[in-house]
């Protein structure tokens, strides 16, 4: 073969070759363009296209006249975009970082950690980004207008940095106002609580999200929070958004109707504080110093419904403190003792002795248990039980009195002798738990032992002390206190321990478990280890004014959509009836008038029209070992009940009865010794039974009165 046809051959074999190959590169592109050409674009399309939350705006909270107790505002809010970030190097990183610090002071350091996405490592609980990786992450809120314009104005200064206004919680404070443990707060929800949600179906919360972490703002959050919307964007190679592509619109949440009158509240807020603060200039005689009153809550329920009006603890804090994140330090000063935890709310989760407001319900206990109104027992100055003393407090002797006179003076000893008389019939033998006790069976239908149900989260259940719980304390700390008492007490073991504790270890060590007379005689008086928190004394007395009925406190009445509609009416809940005849209940009220009138509180309402408006009340002094007296009173009218309280305040009248008094002016309308109704803090001095008015333009307007509520 010649040189020439080898040639040619080989040119040959060069134009197959490269024709075998045009050919695969055209089959191919015919593959990926006609036959998968729409999975392919699909995919492509899903690449370039970003889905960004947008956040509803959370609903109001108003009160039942329409004013509102929590609103939103607009915050300047400067957000890092983490698809751009991290396209920087770190030198870039670290002169950005340094740059946002000097514009919104907040440190390198604090953005990086809220730039960690919650589960990696290094991310820090209530700090770290819980959303999503394409959303702009918030590192700085409330951040003032000329620090946004400056960032806004430089953006080749600041790559990445999103600046936006958006919504937050907002306290407009009627009347002045607080109620941080009526609203609760909210904050970020937790991986937990997100994977939760994903896998109920919930899509009402995303990663971003804030919920309601105590008070209504959290009972209430399904309807507050609204629905999330989405905005898809269009994106670059490089993250950088080039475009809108849809989007769905957040739905705003629901206007929270409560039963709270921001004018009373006020009222309510303004005396229980004062009467705190002048309880602290009082000087305590019996332990040589002045009074400490380091906390006190106050309610005013209605009677006939269980509806909250007002309710105050002291002390308090600023709501607002959790918006934009809260800090460490002020995180502290919450739960610290020092500052007497402000986050406890003492109207619901407070726990207290509650003295002699105790003896109306221990009255109905022996009324219907083989007493009856014509008994008369001695109020001597103290009662002999076993080789102590039990003596009276607020009272002097007065001889042989009636149940009405023992209330009205409050005489210990009158009720040592019902709760002793009790004990040596139907339980003197210490081992049978299961014995009659008519007055602890008593407070048990009253409610008293058990959560009342309120529409508040954390409520505490207070505490029966009878026999079964002290067999149970017993068991549980026999171990810690005969640990004491079998050492001696100068063991190094036993340093710190003083001497009433030894001695207390080692008497309980023997025989903690039994229930003895001392027990007996302490409950009837509302002493010893029994507790209740303020409303479940509230609900106590609501049933003794409206003839019996047990109701769940309720907060909320109503929620309503964006347009004005009631979505859901939250009506009262009656949770249980207490039995008593007619002649029972009317002798008790009588008897509680006369402690208005007549009796321990009458020095504090002297002058008061108390013919127009009858208040019936009970004063309080609960001696607890090793702190001052809690000062105590329960009051009620035909339409409501109004109880404060005082933690080592002193006597009940005299810490807690100005406060009182000036609650119960405020809701009558009481000007001197003159009822005028329409100075009452309520219009028409009851609660409106119909809602406020939501008008088209935004505006609430307060309810409609029927004319029967007028006249």
């Amino acid at each position: 073969m010649s040189a020439s046809d080898v040639s040619r051959l080989r040119l040959i074999v060069i134009q197959a070759l490269v024709f075998s190959l045009f050919a695969t590169l055209l089959v191919r592109l015919y593959y990926l363009q006609i036959v998968s050409g729409d999975e392919y674009q699909n995919r492509a399309a899903a690449q370039s296209v970003r889905d960004i939350v947008v956040q509803p705006t959370r609903g109001l909270i108003v009160d039942a006249q329409g004013r509102p107790l929590v609103t939103n505002r607009l915050s300047w809010v400067v957000s890092l975009d983490r698809t751009v970030l991290d396209r920087l190097d770190d030198d870039q990183r670290g002169v950005l970082m340094r740059r946002v610090h000097r514009a919104v002071g907040v440190t390198p350091s604090r953005i990086e950690r809220l730039l960690t996405t919650c589960g990696d490592d290094g991310s820090e609980p209530g700090v770290c980004w819980n959303g999503s990786p394409y959303q702009p992450v918030p590192v700085a809120q409330d951040v003032r207008q000329g620090q946004a314009r400056r960032i806004l104005e430089q953006p080749e200064d600041y790559p990445g940095v999103v600046v936006s206004q958006q919504s937050v919680r907002a306290y407009p404070q009627p009347f002045g106002i607080n109620a941080a443990h009526l609203l609760g707060y909210l904050s970020p929800i937790t991986e937990d609580e997100l994977d939760h949600a994903e896998d109920d179906g919930d899509r009402s919360v995303n990663g971003s999200s804030v919920v309601g972490r105590a008070g209504i703002e959290q009972e209430y959050d399904e309807w507050l929070r609204g629905m999330p919307g989405y905005q898809q964007v269009k994106v670059d190679s490089m993250g950088r958004v080039i475009g809108d592509d849809a989007s769905v619109e957040a739905q705003p949440g629901d206007t929270l109707v409560t039963s709270i009158d921001a004018k009373v509240q006020g009222v309510v807020e303004k005396q229980l504080a004062e009467m705190i603060q002048t309880a602290r200039g009082d000087f305590d005689t019996v332990t040589g110093r002045n009074f400490v009153a380091d906390s006190g809550a106050a309610v005013v329920m209605e009677a006939d419904t269980g509806r909250i009006v007002a309710m105050a603890s002291q002390p308090t804090y600023d709501p607002g403190v959790w918006v934009g994140g809260i800090t460490k330090k002020q995180l502290a000063r919450l739960y610290s003792a020092k500052a007497g935890t402000p986050l406890l709310g003492r109207a619901t989760q407070g726990q207290f002795a509650p003295g002699s407001t105790w003896k109306p319900f221990m009255t109905a206990g022996a009324l219907t248990h083989g007493y009856d109104t014509d008994a008369m027992l001695d109020c001597s100055s103290s009662f002999r039980v076993g080789n102590r003393d039990f003596k009276n407090y607020e009272s002097r002797p007065y001889g042989y009195i009636s149940f009405a006179k023992a209330l009205e003076v409050s005489c210990n000893t009158f009720f040592y002798r019902v709760g002793y008389d009790y004990w040596q019939r139907l339980g003197s033998d210490v081992d049978d738990v299961d014995a009659r006790d008519p007055l602890v069976e008593e407070a048990k239908r009253f409610g008293f032992g058990r959560e009342t149900g309120v529409d508040l989260p954390g409520e505490a259940s207070g505490r029966i002390a009878d026999r079964q719980w002290k067999r149970a304390y017993y068991r549980s700390m026999k171990d810690y206190y005969c640990g004491i008492a079998d050492k001696p007490q100068d063991d190094p073991a036993n340093d710190g321990i003083s001497d009433f504790v030894y001695r207390f270890a080692g008497e309980f060590c023997v025989e903690g478990y039994a229930y003895r007379a001392g027990d007996a005689v302490n409950f009837a008086i509302g002493q010893g280890d029994t507790i209740v928190t303020p409303l479940q004394l509230a609900r106590g007395y609501a049933a003794l004014a409206n003839g019996g009925t047990l109701y769940a406190p309720r907060v909320a009445r109503a929620v309503v959509a964006a347009d004005g509609t009631v979505v859901r009416r939250i009506k009262p809940k009656a949770t249980g009836h207490v039995k008593l005849p007619d002649h029972v209940v009317g002798y008790i009220d009588e008897a509680l008038k006369g402690v208005t009138r007549e009796g321990t509180m009458a020095w504090r309402m002297g002058g008061f029209p108390l013919e127009e408006v009858p208040i019936r009340s009970k004063t309080g002094s609960a001696e607890v070992y090793g702190k001052q007296s809690t000062s105590w009173v329960a009051s009620y009218s035909d339409d409501y009940v109004v109880v404060m309280m005082i933690s080592q305040g002193g006597t009940g009248s005299e810490a807690s009865g100005p406060g009182i008094r000036k609650i119960w002016e405020a809701l009558y309308g009481v000007r001197g010794e003159k009822v005028v109704p329409d100075r009452a803090a309520i219009p028409g001095v009851t609660p409106p039974e119909r809602l406020p008015v939501f008008s088209g333009d935004g505006s609430i307007l307060p309810p409609a009165r029927t004319e029967e509520e007028d006249s």
